[in-house]
C-alpha cells in the first residue's frame, strides 16, 4: 500500500492529465463519438490494468487504429463498429488462450514501421483540415485534393489556435525543467484558457448532457460476412501488433516484472470486448502513455488502473470543462502525433539494412489504398524479397595463369540453373578447372546441372577440382562452412599450426568472399557510422560480441577492458571516459550494453587477491572491481534462471560487477540525461561461455533472466 501511495498515486494523475486531450482528439480523428475515446480510456486503464500481462503498460484509444475505426464507421455506422470492436475483443482473448498471439511480433518490423508511418501521414494530412477549420475527408487523396480550396478559405481563429498548440508541442520538451509536465497537457490546457479569455469563435467539443444515457451501444453490422470477417480480423490484428510491440517497448524503460505477453494479450482482448459492449472505441497499449508513467515513478498496475477511475470520475463530474477545449486544439495535437509516427531513426535504421523499399512500399499502400492493402503489398514485397535472397546465388568464373577457378556463393536451386550454366559455358574446353562451393543449399537440379558440366568437360579433355564431399553435403542440404568458423577450434587445439600463416589464410578467404558484403560495406563508407549500440565487454578471447548478439559492420560501437569495468566519472580512465562521450553525445546510440562473463580471469584474480604477481598495472586496474566484490558478499545467491543451479562465487561476481558498471555508467552526466531524455537505454548481460546462452542482468532481484523472455522486436511503434 505504501508503493500505491507513494509511487503509484502520482503517476496515476500525470497520466490521466494527458489521456484525456489526447482521447477525444482520436475520437475525434477517427469519426467516433468524442464519449467513446473517453469510455475506451476508462475501460483500457481499469480492464487491461488489471487483467494484462504488463504491469506498467497504460491502455486506452490509439493513433494507429484511427484510420481502421475511420473507415468502419464510414462503411457500418457506430453503432456496428462498436459491435465489430467487441468480436475483435473475444478474438483476441482467443489468441492470448491459445498462446499464439506474440507470432504477430513475426511480421517484418519494416511493414510494422510502414503501416504506422501511412498511418501518421494519413491522420496528420486529415487533421490538417480541422486546424484550417474545415471537416476532414474520408481519405488521403481526397483531403490532398481539397487542401487548396480549404488553404483559401480557412478560418483565421482556428488556424491561430491549431498553430498555437503545434507551437507548445514542439517547443515545451525542450524545457529542461518543465519537460515532466505532459506537453499535450499544457498545450490544450493553455490554449483552452486563451480561446476562453479572448471568446475566440472556434468549434469546440460537445460532449452529451447526460454521458451514461447516451452512450450507443453496439449492433450486429450490416454486410457480407467476408467483409465483416475481415473487420473483425484487422481491428483485432492490429490492435495485438501494438499493444505487443508496446509492451516489450515498456519492459526496455524499467528494472522490474518482465511482461507476460499471451496474458496481456488477453488483458487487452477483455478490454475491447468490455469497450465495444459499452459504445466505446477500440483499446490497445500506448507507448507515450506507458513511457510517462514509468518516468512518473510507478511501481505496479495500480497506476494505470487509478489512471482510468480518475478519467470516469472526471467525465462525470466535471464534463462540461472539456466542452471549453477547441476542436482545433485536439487536431493539432493529433496533427503533432501522425507527424512523429514517422521516425527518421526508422528510416535510417532499414536504410542500413536495405529495407527502405519495403517500408516506403507499406506507407503509401496504407495512406493511398487503406491499411489491408497496404500491409498486404508490404509483406508480399517483405516475402519475396526474402525468397529472391534465399534462391540467389553468385556464380564467378575467372582466370590466372591458366587454371579457370569457379566460385559459387549463396543458395542455388533451379531458379539459378540458367545462369549457372552460361557462366560454365564461357569456359575453354580442355582448361583445367577449380571448383569452389560456399553455398547453403543445392537442389538437385543445380547438382545435375554441375555434374553434367563436369561429366562433359572431363571427355573435352579438361580437369575439374570439385570436393566431391562437400558436393554431396550441399545437396543434402548441409550448410558448407567456410573456414572462417571452424578452423580457430583446430588452431587451439593444435597449438604448432603456424599462427601467421593461418592469420593470413583466413584474410586471403575474407577476401575471396568479401563481394558478398562490398555493397554495405560502402554504404557504411559514404554514410559514416551510425552505431545503434555501445557494447562494453570483457578483453578475453572467448568473447565474440557480434557473434553474441548477432550484430554486424556498423552495428555496435564496441569497448574492451579487463574485466568490462567502467570506472566512474573523474576515475582517471581516459579511455572508457571518451568511448563512453562520444557514443552518446556523438553518435547517439540508442543503448549501452554491459557484457560480462562466466570463468572471467578478472572476477577470479580479484577474489583469490592474487593478482600482484601480474605486474602493478593489473593491479591497479583491478582495484575498480573492489566495490563489486563487496556488494557480490553482500548479496544472496545468485540462481541461474535455465538451470536453476546457484552460481559459482566467481560467476556471482560477473553478474553483480555488471550492475555495479550499470550504475558507474550514470556517473556520467551524458548518460544520465540522454536517458531521462528516453533516448538512451542501459543492458546489462551475461553470457555463460559453457551453456552458449546469454542472460539479462537486472539491477534487483532475481538479477539474472533469460534472454528468450525479452522478445526483441525490430522496432517499437510511437503513438499517442
Amino acid at each position: 500500500m505504501r508503493t500505491i501511495l507513494r509511487h503509484d498515486l502520482p503517476a496515476s494523475l500525470v497520466v490521466f492529465l494527458i489521456a484525456i486531450p489526447l482521447s477525444l482528439g482520436i475520437a475525434a480523428a477517427s469519426g467516433a463519438p468524442l464519449i467513446a475515446g473517453l469510455v475506451a480510456a476508462v475501460v483500457g486503464g481499469v480492464v487491461a490494468g488489471a487483467l494484462g500481462g504488463s504491469p506498467l503498460q497504460v491502455s486506452g484509444p490509439a493513433a494507429g487504429l484511427t484510420v481502421v475505426v475511420a473507415g468502419l464507421v464510414a462503411q457500418y455506422g457506430w453503432a456496428a463498429t462498436a459491435g465489430i470492436t467487441c468480436a475483435a475483443g473475444l478474438l483476441q482473448v482467443l489468441l492470448g488462450v491459445t498462446k499464439i498471439g506474440r507470432l504477430a511480433l513475426s511480421l517484418s518490423p519494416a511493414v510494422v514501421h510502414g503501416m504506422l508511418a501511412g498511418i501518421g501521414v494519413t491522420i496528420a494530412v486529415q487533421q490538417l483540415h480541422v486546424v484550417l477549420g474545415g471537416q476532414a475527408q474520408s481519405s488521403l487523396i481526397a483531403n490532398l485534393a481539397g487542401l487548396p480550396e480549404q488553404l483559401w478559405a480557412h478560418h483565421a481563429a482556428s488556424v491561430l489556435v491549431g498553430v498555437l498548440t503545434v507551437v507548445i508541442l514542439l517547443t515545451w520538451p525542450r524545457l529542461p525543467k518543465l519537460k515532466m509536465i505532459p506537453a499535450p497537457l499544457v498545450a490544450v490546457v493553455t490554449v483552452t484558457g486563451l480561446a476562453a479569455v479572448f471568446m475566440v469563435d472556434v468549434t469546440r467539443v460537445d460532449l452529451p448532457d447526460n454521458p451514461l444515457q447516451e452512450l450507443i451501444l453496439p449492433a450486429l453490422p450490416q454486410g457480407g460476412a467476408l467483409d465483416i470477417a475481415t473487420a473483425v480480423l484487422t481491428v483485432a490484428l492490429v490492435a495485438s501488433v501494438e499493444s505487443l510491440l508496446s509492451a516489450v517497448a515498456v519492459d526496455k524503460l524499467h528494472a522490474g516484472k518482465r511482461s507476460n505477453l499471451d496474458r496481456e494479450l488477453i488483458g487487452q482482448g477483455a478490454a475491447n470486448a468490455v469497450s465495444g459492449a459499452l459504445g466505446g472505441m477500440p483499446v490497445t497499449g500506448v507507448i507515450v502513455r506507458s513511457s510517462t508513467n514509468v518516468a512518473a515513478g510507478a511501481r505496479t498496475r495500480a497506476s494505470a488502473i487509478m489512471h482510468g477511475l480518475w478519467i470516469a470520475v472526471f467525465v462525470l463530474a466535471a464534463g462540461a470543462m472539456l466542452e471549453l477545449i477547441p476542436m482545433a486544439a485536439l487536431a493539432g495535437v493529433l496533427l503533432v502525433t501522425g507527424l512523429r509516427l514517422v521516425q527518421l531513426a526508422h528510416i535510417r535504421t532499414l536504410r542500413r539494412h536495405d529495407e527502405l523499399l519495403v517500408y516506403v512500399v507499406t506507407a503509401a499502400g496504407v495512406a493511398v489504398l487503406g491499411l489491408a492493402e497496404g500491409v498486404l503489398a508490404g509483406l508480399v514485397l517483405a516475402l519475396g524479397r526474402v525468397l529472391y535472397r534465399l534462391a540467389r546465388a553468385t556464380v564467378t568464373a575467372t582466370e590466372q595463369d591458366g587454371v579457370w577457378t569457379v566460385r559459387i556463393q549463396g543458395t542455388l536451386v533451379f531458379l539459378g540453373v540458367a545462369s549457372l550454366i552460361r557462366t560454365l559455358r564461357t569456359i575453354p574446353a580442355g582448361a583445367p578447372v577449380r571448383v569452389e562451393l560456399r553455398v547453403n543449399h543445392l537442389d538437385h537440379a543445380a547438382y545435375e546441372a554441375i555434374e553434367d558440366w563436369r561429366r562433359g568437360h572431363l571427355a573435352r579433355g579438361g580437369s575439374v577440382e570439385l570436393n566431391r564431399s562437400a558436393f554431396r553435403a550441399a545437396l543434402r542440404g548441409d550448410v558448407i562452412r567456410s573456414r572462417r568458423l571452424i578452423p580457430w577450434q583446430q588452431r587451439q587445439v593444435v597449438p604448432e599450426v603456424d599462427q601467421r600463416a593461418a592469420m593470413l589464410d583466413g584474410i586471403r578467404e575474407f577476401e575471396d568472399s568479401a563481394e558478398l558484403i562490398r555493397p554495405m560495406m560502402a554504404r557504411l563508407a559514404a554514410d559514416g557510422q551510425q552505431p545503434t549500440q555501445l557494447f562494453i565487454t570483457c578483453a578475453d578471447s572467448r568473447i565474440v560480441p557480434n557473434m553474441i548478439t548477432t550484430t554486424g559492420p556498423g552495428d555496435q560501437f564496441c569497448v574492451r577492458n579487463v574485466g568490462n569495468l567502467v570506472p566512474p566519472y573523474g576515475s582517471n580512465s581516459d579511455s572508457v571516459g571518451a568511448a563512453v562521450e562520444m557514443a552518446v553525445k556523438v553518435l547517439r546510440v540508442a543503448s549501452i550494453v554491459v557484457c560480462g562473463h562466466s570463468h572471467c580471469g578478472a572476477t577470479t584474480a580479484a577474489l583469490d587477491d592474487t593478482p600482484a604477481e601480474d605486474g602493478s598495472g593489473l593491479r591497479s586496474w583491478l582495484r575498480h572491481l573492489e566495490p563489486s566484490v563487496r556488494r557480490a558478499v553482500a548479496l544472496p545467491d545468485i540462481i541461474d534462471p535455465t538451470t536453476g543451479v546457484k552460481l559459482a562465487p566467481v560467476d556471482k561476481l560477473s553478474v553483480t560487477n555488471v550492475a555495479v558498471q550499470l550504475q558507474n555508467l550514470r556517473s556520467y552526466e551524458c548518460v544520465r540525461q540522454a536517458e531521462a531524455e528516453g533516448r538512451l537505454e542501459l543492458v546489462g548481460l551475461y553470457f555463460d561461455i559453457g551453456a552458449t546462452a546469454a542472460r539479462l542482468v537486472l539491477e534487483q532481484e532475481p538479477y539474472l533472466v533469460r534472454a528468450d523472455e525479452e522478445l526483441a522486436a525490430a522496432g517499437t511503434p510511437v503513438e499517442s
